[in-house]
């Protein structure tokens, strides 16, 4: 798995209390895999984003090709694809790198309105 900088790994056996249980601020889960470029362009992304919004946001993957469970759950068919979870419900997702300014701006408008 392409791990980010700073940035958690969960499977299917601890997603329920790694993501699921979160209270008290929202969690940012991005779907990832080895053989995805996207991803790998999106990891320095994910690391910066968890440094910057520690305080509101915890920043975690998970590999899609050793998780089924939650890949099935979620719907996920492409990769990179980020979900944003609050007390335990997706409230966003987001298909497809992006530059940090724009994921940035998609995650303060999730963290506002959900």
């Amino acid at each position: 798995m392409i791990h980010a900088r700073g940035v958690a790994e969960v499977t299917d056996a601890d997603f329920a209390t790694e993501v699921l249980a979160e209270r008290g601020r929202h969690v940012l889960v991005e779907f990832t895999a080895d053989w995805c470029g996207p991803c790998r362009q999106l990891a320095p992304v994910l690391s910066a984003v968890a440094a910057e919004r520690a305080d509101r946001l915890k920043v975690v993957q998970i590999d899609a090709d050793s998780n089924p469970e939650a890949v099935t759950r979620y719907g996920v068919l492409s990769m990179p694809t980020m979900f944003v979870f609050r007390d335990g419900e997706p409230v966003r997702q987001i298909v497809g790198a992006r530059a940090k300014r724009r994921l940035l701006q998609e995650l303060d408008e999730a963290l506002v309105t959900a």
